[in-house]
């Protein structure tokens, strides 16, 4: 019985098909599945083609370059203000979210 849609079946028998040919030692002939006249083999390889503006957003960051150094700059420097109240009110908020 084959399988309408991937033709398991048919190629199934193909295979064994070949494998007996092989093992006689006559010349391998290959076989195809009905209803695939037209179809194309699939190619060796995949390959992914970006349209030019998904190229371009590739390249291009989604941060402001700017702030992140500036905020770097004032981390290094220790002028970067922290409020450790609300750094734990977060942790607790995250805990929570996770816990469910």
């Amino acid at each position: 019985m084959t399988d309408p849609i991937s033709h398991f079946g048919r190629k199934a028998q193909i295979d064994s098909a070949n494998r007996q040919t092989a093992a006689k030692g006559e010349p391998r002939a290959l076989a195809s599945a009905p209803s695939e006249v037209g179809r194309s083999a699939p190619p060796a390889t995949d390959e992914l083609r970006l349209s030019n503006i998904a190229q371009q957003a590739m390249q291009e960051p989604e941060f402001d370059r700017a702030k992140v150094d500036a905020i770097k700059t004032a981390i290094q420097q220790g002028q970067y203000p922290l409020d450790s109240r609300r750094i734990a009110e977060n942790f607790i908020a995250i805990e929570k979210m996770i816990k469910g």
